[in-house]
């Protein structure tokens, strides 16, 4: 008999976490050993702390990675870590990277989809993907679908994709998903971080069953070489740093900080049986105000007819499916 699926509510629970806290905090008394952890991205920035602490933790870790050799050299002294090659924005080298995962016979518990890029230049992948939303979102929904035999053989597997509070800037483009004629850096990735989110909810509803659920984060703001990028004088203006680097947002987070979400997401005790909620400062959000701060999570982010909408959009865009 299919088991009904009931949405989290989207509000705090009181964790005891907060914006302050760290990755190691966070999993402070939580053994990981004999579990085994894919962490996007996880040699640069928040994914090189979010690997570390769930080493510490005792967790394996897989770090599949467009650069391996950059990604070697920058966890050279982690033990279980394994690097492997793989580029998001090209969907071969995702197939590629899942056919070795599978062969491997290993079951993944943790998944934490912390790769991404920010406000890039226009650029085009695929058959004219634009590059934001292909590598953010659709790199990582064919990734998942690819290697979901490794995430039900275990037990009550997480999947934790980092979104942020970018998802404000925009809705899914329903009319103009890749901007053709128009492109917005900004307004493009966030098209990408609300996809992020609304993946997550779809996915925890599809996978509940299997005992699989999913989270999306925003892990706060940080410093890291997401801002590539962006030029200096324009993240300045943005009141992100001075004129010699130095950040100026008392709101940011250094990347241990902003490790913490994502890491809470993944490991908690306190979400157990919970799933397809927006997460930030270690806790599950609030739903936005209206007009108020960009914080907590937009409507339309976590809306489950989009969720599917998006779901169905990605499978005719990749040809990836669970089912």
């Amino acid at each position: 008999m299919q088991q009904s699926y009931t949405p989290t509510p989207q509000h705090k629970l009181g964790s005891g976490f907060g914006h302050d806290s760290t990755a190691s905090e966070v999993l402070e008394g939580i053994d990981l050993h004999g579990k085994w952890a894919l962490v996007t991205g996880g040699y640069s920035g928040l994914g090189l702390e979010t690997t570390r602490a769930l080493v510490k933790a005792g967790a394996s870790v897989i770090v599949p990675a467009r650069r391996p050799e950059a990604a070697r050299e920058a966890l050279a002294g982690l033990e279980n870590v394994e690097v492997d090659e793989m580029d998001l924005s090209d969907l071969d080298s995702v197939r590629a990277f899942a056919g070795r995962l599978l062969e491997s016979g290993r079951s993944i518990d943790l998944a934490l989809l912390n790769a991404g890029v920010m406000a890039c230049p226009e650029t085009r992948v695929g058959p004219g993907w634009e590059l934001q939303f292909a590598t953010n979102h659709l790199g990582h929904f064919t990734l998942i679908n690819l290697i979901w035999p490794t995430l039900i053989a275990g037990e009550g597997a997480r999947v934790v994709a980092t979104s942020s509070t970018g998802h404000h800037i925009s809705p899914i483009r329903w009319d103009n998903l890749n901007f053709e004629g128009n492109y917005q850096k900004f307004e493009a990735y966030g098209q990408a971080k609300t996809a992020n989110v609304l993946f997550a909810v779809e996915l925890d509803r599809r996978g509940m069953e299997q005992g699989v659920r999913a989270f999306a984060v925003h892990p706060g703001g940080i410093l890291t070489p997401l801002q590539r990028h962006l030029p200096k004088e324009e993240m300045v203006a943005l009141n992100w740093i001075d004129e010699d680097g130095n950040a100026v947002n008392s709101e940011f987070k250094s990347p241990e900080q902003g490790a913490a979400t994502q890491v809470w997401a993944a490991t908690s005790p306190q979400l157990e049986g919970k799933g397809g909620v927006y997460c930030e400062d270690c806790d599950i959000a609030e739903m936005n105000v209206p007009d108020g701060p960009r914080s907590g999570v937009k409507d339309y982010a976590i809306d489950p007819e989009q969720a599917k909408r998006l779901w169905d959009l990605s499978v005719q865009l990749t040809g990836a499916d669970l089912s």
